[in-house]
């Protein structure tokens, strides 16, 4: 399995971690030292929490192609006038290359220019900016998935899991009735994710009726109020919830939880991104499948492109998609392989702990 190739990197960590420390205030000898600047949307997501901890370790392997890596992280929590101010900030401390998850996808005009006016280059990662925005310099880049490609997998468990279960059309009209929990008004992720899944499951032969939706920003504590209040509504004629990613299919399992509705009478839950409590929840048999957001294979992405672009080294062997674009696939997941990837999480923090 790929994460297995990653995983094993675990046992060098240790030796290089003192090293992901902040930015300097000067800059030192750019073809051997990179100063990496990391300006999250909001660190409090799950999924960009573990993807920077995985960005970081990439980073720290460096040192055995001769290289030291130093990392400073700001967190912007929901706001872009934060991270415009906190990508100057980057700037201004010595950072050589950035790496900026957009609070506003259609607003980057302000890093953009300071990076280029500086001559930094970004790596935009998770959050895509759009097209044309990456073609107003050369210095500008993005490592992500293919939102759609979620979707579809998405919809192709959740075709799986009702066609083998009779039991999931509780009423047994023949129709499946559904609600969604979406990730965030506006965002292409949300929104394609949302489209086909529902695409994904008609094309499969289910019969759909879309009983609601609600918005909750990513988040497990707002997924389980916009559950509660769904739930309130429609009583237990829900038979199946798709979340856009695994901590609101977790905030749904929350709501159902904490109502004491019997169990058994559960809807089926299903989630995008394989986090750790995601996987866990497959496993246990409370969510019905994830999809897998591959972050360590972007995390390793963009340390190597990071360093490329330092030492002016390597950039003709990193698969671009159209000179700018770096997506890597998803994978599904199911109670019969989530085991595999937690024992893999597993394997590398103990790797660490012996060190």
């Amino acid at each position: 399995m790929k994460k297995k190739k990653y995983l094993a990197a675990g046992a060098f960590l240790c030796a290089v971690s003192g090293l992901l420390c902040a930015c300097g205030n000067t800059r030192p000898d750019l073809h051997s030292r990179i100063q990496v600047g990391v300006a999250c949307y909001n660190q409090s997501d799950t999924f960009i929490s573990e993807l920077t901890d995985c960005f970081k370790e990439q980073l720290g392997l460096l040192e055995n192609q001769g290289m030291t890596a130093t990392v400073i992280l700001k967190d912007a929590a929901g706001s872009q006038r934060t991270q415009d101010d906190q990508v100057k900030e980057l700037i201004d401390e010595g950072c050589n290359v950035l790496c900026v998850n957009l609070v506003d996808r259609t607003d980057p005009s302000e890093i953009i220019d300071l990076a280029r006016d500086h001559e930094v280059p970004i790596i935009f990662f998770n959050r895509e900016p759009v097209a044309e925005d990456l073609m107003q310099w050369s210095g500008l880049y993005y490592v992500g998935a293919d939102a759609e490609q979620s979707g579809v997998m998405q919809g192709e468990l959740a075709a799986d899991v009702i066609k083998a279960d009779s039991r999931i059309d509780k009423d047994g009209d023949g129709k499946i009735q559904y609600v969604v929990l979406e990730g965030e008004a506006g965002h292409q992720d949300a929104i394609i994710r949302t489209e086909k899944v529902a695409d994904t499951l008609k094309s499969q032969g289910i019969q759909l009726e879309k009983l609601s939706y609600g918005v909750a920003n990513w988040n497990r504590a707002q997924a389980e109020n916009r559950m509660t209040q769904m739930i309130g509504q429609h009583q237990n004629r829900i038979e199946l919830v798709l979340a856009n990613n695994d901590d609101m299919a977790l905030g749904a399992i929350d709501a159902y939880t904490k109502l004491n509705i019997t169990q058994s009478t559960f809807p089926v839950f299903f989630g995008i991104d394989g986090t750790e409590e995601g996987l866990k929840a497959v496993v246990d048999s409370k969510m019905a499948g994830t999809v897998y957001n591959d972050k360590e294979g972007q995390a390793e992405a963009m340390a190597k492109l990071a360093a490329a672009l330092v030492s002016g080294e390597g950039m003709d062997e990193i698969p671009f998609e159209d000179e700018k674009f770096i997506y890597l696939p998803y994978e599904k997941i199911t109670k019969d392989n989530a085991e595999s990837f937690l024992d893999g999480r597993q394997e590398m923090t103990d790797g660490r702990k012996t060190q």
